[in-house]
């Protein structure tokens, strides 16, 4: 019994160290987590205003993807409106998004809410985003941005 537990926590292991984003082109159409009807959604711009009266809201929005996690598909950028952008992770780390979503126009279902990453997190997806270790290392301060958690994504265009 140890030993087949032993080799369960080594498979896992090794699978979780070559993890690689799923493959696919991110047609329309293709979802990923729970399938989200795109029907109703608002657009991203909304939502610092939403956001204004309360702490978290649930919402299903529109938005481009500026950027993926290359190492996983793990996280997403989003495009707010042209000086603002909002940081996606998926709910529960339950699914992941192929890299060519990056440049496509997605509506995703989950919560939203404000919150202040701290610097560490930030040089964190910095690293997972190949940034430079010069550009990793000017992170110095923490940042208030607009952080959803999806619980599904559905690619529109």
């Amino acid at each position: 019994m140890k030993q087949l537990i032993l080799t369960a926590l080594i498979a896992f292991s090794i699978i979780k160290a070559s993890a690689q984003p799923p493959a696919g082109d991110a047609k329309p159409g293709d979802w990923y987590g729970e399938k989200v009807d795109i029907a109703n959604a608002i657009d991203i711009a909304q939502i610092p205003a939403k956001l204004k009266d309360k702490e978290s809201l649930n919402t299903k929005v529109k938005a481009k993807v500026l950027d993926v996690c290359p190492k996983k598909g793990c996280w997403l950028k989003l495009a707010v409106n042209d000086s603002t952008t909002a940081f996606v992770k998926m709910k529960d780390y339950a699914f992941f998004l192929p890299t060519a979503v990056k440049g496509k126009t997605i509506v995703l279902d989950g919560e939203v809410k404000m919150l202040t990453t701290g610097v560490s997190e930030l040089q964190h997806y910095a690293k997972d985003a190949k940034k430079s270790q010069a550009e990793i290392n000017a992170i110095t301060q923490p940042k208030k941005e607009i952080r959803f958690t999806a619980s599904g994504i559905t690619v529109v265009e």
